[in-house]
């Protein structure tokens, strides 16, 4: 599945680019921009609504999985999902729900994204998406205050990074973490070691 992802990630990539070429194109600014100083730290409004808007919608999807019938069958799907029809749970509906849910979370993420770096082009996505994966392993893969913890985790990295050393060292040091991580602690912060009957 990880592969068929990368796949049509790919395909809706170089798609764009054959029909819309390569050329850059500037996004028309939906959010009139207003600075705020805070001592030494300015700040825009734009990045405080993603900042709020990050926080929505992680308590919003924490509790749709944590105390919802439909996170039940969420959680119930990626624990054993050919049980789940003998249980009398619409599995297709389920799925459906998951990946409606996750595109419009994704939908979301990419118009701050490109509201914070209004310069389009065909890729702008690609390098953001290995940074999500990054942040989802490091936090650990399948728990939401993982991939939370995780993107905040290597946000601050990324910073002060950028802040002391050339910024052409983050990626460096973003895939250095994603190692480590996976050599040390391979389910992540969050993640917990499960065994499977064979």
């Amino acid at each position: 599945m990880v592969i068929t992802a990368l796949m049509c990630g790919l395909i809706l990539e170089n798609g764009n680019l054959a029909l819309l070429g390569a050329g850059r194109k500037a996004l028309p600014e939906l959010l009139e921009k207003q600075i705020y100083t805070f001592g030494s730290i300015a700040v825009t409004n734009l990045k405080l609504w993603v900042i709020f808007t990050a926080l929505l919608v992680f308590v919003f999807l924490h509790a749709i999985v944590t105390r919802t019938r439909l996170g039940m069958a969420m959680r119930a799907v990626s624990w054993d999902k050919f049980a789940l029809p003998l249980m009398g749970i619409p599995l297709d509906m389920v799925i459906v729900f998951t990946f409606a849910l996750g595109s419009g979370i994704a939908g979301l993420g990419g118009l701050l994204f490109a509201m914070s770096y209004p310069v389009l082009d065909p890729y702008m996505g690609a390098m953001t998406g290995w940074k999500a994966f990054i942040a989802a392993v490091v936090g650990g893969i399948g728990d939401i205050r993982g991939a939370f913890a995780g993107g905040f985790l290597l946000a601050f990295v990324e910073i002060m990074v950028a802040a002391f050393l050339p910024s052409t060292f983050r990626d460096l040091f973003a895939f250095s973490i994603l190692l480590i991580i996976l050599w040390k602690r391979p389910t992540g912060i969050f993640g917990i070691p499960a065994t499977t009957k064979i």
